[in-house]
């Protein structure tokens, strides 16, 4: 199931989840999202818009469930960034869901944001990248988060090292978009369906 909370790229969200195999209802309805086998909460966008989102569909109470009673989620782009502390844009600092320690800030870099092809460091023991080799992925972003927390994957921009996956059993949650990033993407999306299923 897709959380549908004004993120742009729900629909494309849907259609790479269809394109392995699974079943997708895209919901803004909270008691449909809290009892989904797995849930996708995308993200495009600043990190305040994407909680003020998430709260008008009532997702915050339903994604602190899901995430106390390690039901199966995954995070992409600012969708994964909300799952730490806080997100600080533009010198506003916002509360993330605190799953995940630290916070998202800007990178540092010249050129933002970053966006394109990058390839992404997988922990040893990865199994959301399993049989990826070293592929790349597309990201688009300014900010990330840059501590380290769980099994975390990491990737280089310019002189900026920044956490761009994070692995904690089945909740996860990518920097880049799976689904935007070929047939690594869909490689990514599967591993963490069948991880649970």
């Amino acid at each position: 199931m897709v959380l549908d909370y004004g993120s742009g790229n729900v629909r494309s969200v849907q259609r790479a989840l269809q394109r392995i195999g699974a079943e997708v209802t895209v919901t803004a309805d909270a008691g449909a999202a809290l009892a989904a086998d797995g849930l996708v909460v995308p993200g495009v966008g600043a990190f305040a818009a994407c909680m003020a989102g998430i709260v008008r569909v009532g997702g915050i109470e339903v994604l602190r469930k899901r995430l106390e009673s390690r039901a199966p989620l995954f995070g992409i782009c600012v969708g994964f960034q909300v799952l730490f502390d806080y997100g600080v844009e533009s010198g506003v600092r916002t509360e993330g869901l605190a799953f995940w320690s630290g916070g998202v800030e800007r990178l540092a870099a010249a050129v933002l944001p970053h966006m394109g092809w990058n390839t992404v460091t997988a922990p040893a023991d990865t199994v959301l990248f399993r049989g990826v080799g070293a592929e790349r992925f597309y990201f688009v972003h300014s900010y990330a988060p840059h501590t380290p927390t769980g099994n975390a994957a990491l990737t280089r921009y310019e002189d900026d090292v920044f956490v761009s996956a994070v692995e904690d059993g089945v909740v996860v949650g990518t920097q880049f978009h799976p689904e935007k990033s070929g047939d690594a993407g869909a490689v990514v999306l599967r591993n963490w369906m069948e991880s649970w299923t």
